[in-house]
């Protein structure tokens, strides 16, 4: 009898081990258990509308990485250093037309610059007043440096870039084409010069298959990609 209840104890022992190691190592493994207060997917509480989705979009703003590539667009709040004069040194926003504005120096175009070009052209006007200027340029906020999909994308809308994007980029980071996508004849709207819109054609076979490589265009603060359907196409 005794033998036996020490055979039932250690089966209990031994059983009860694996409950509690399945429980803890597995459980995350195989997911959440049923009737759990964790068992909605994170994939459905994170798309919910309302707060979340605006601090999702504020993360991905504020978490950007600018590289020396970046080019400055409206809204960004630039720090203009110039050294040994604090008169000259300002916090600047970039304005809707593009541009700043510095004391001596009035408007200056910094839309489409990289904060080097911007420091470069600023030296230059600079040197009418002082032989030899020092100035940097730090970016202090990124507020501009978002392009839009529309169209025929698994996921159009506004997206943030972190460093030099190019299309074909831009199309993987709206989850591809649509079924009815006209591929080959992707539009960009781009403000130019003298802030006239122009419009870029490019064709994902020509940029994939063929020698296109021209029509992977990189693009810039603002820039608007447009899908169209292939029954929109046809009926032009």
């Amino acid at each position: 009898m005794h033998q036996r209840r020490t055979q039932v104890i250690a089966m209990a022992i031994m059983y009860g081990g694996l409950s509690v190691f399945g429980g803890t190592a597995f459980g995350q493994t195989l997911g959440p258990q049923p009737n759990s207060q964790s068992s909605t997917p994170q994939s459905k509480r994170s798309s919910a509308p309302g707060a979340d989705g605006h601090a999702s979009e504020k993360f991905e703003k504020d978490s950007l990485v600018v590289t020396s590539e970046y080019y400055i667009g409206p809204e960004d709040v630039l720090e203009i250093i110039v050294w040994r004069n604090q008169d000259l040194s300002k916090v600047v926003t970039v304005r809707p037309d593009g541009r700043i504005s510095l004391p001596l120096l009035g408007d200056i175009e910094a839309t489409g610059l990289t904060p080097s070009e911007l420091t470069a052209n600023i030296v230059n006007r600079l040197k009418q007043f002082k032989e030899t200027p020092t100035v940097s340029v730090i970016l202090q906020q990124v507020n501009s440096y978002g392009i839009y999909v529309l169209g025929e994308t698994q996921k159009p809308g506004r997206y943030y870039l972190k460093s030099k994007t190019t299309l074909l980029q831009a199309i993987t980071m709206a989850g591809g084409f649509t079924p009815i996508a006209a591929r080959n004849k992707i539009v960009i709207f781009r403000w130019g010069e003298g802030k006239n819109e122009i419009k870029l054609k490019a064709s994902y076979d020509d940029i994939v298959l063929r020698d296109g490589n021209n029509q992977n265009f990189i693009l810039k603060p603002g820039d608007t990609i447009v899908v169209p359907a292939e029954t929109m196409v046809l009926t032009q």
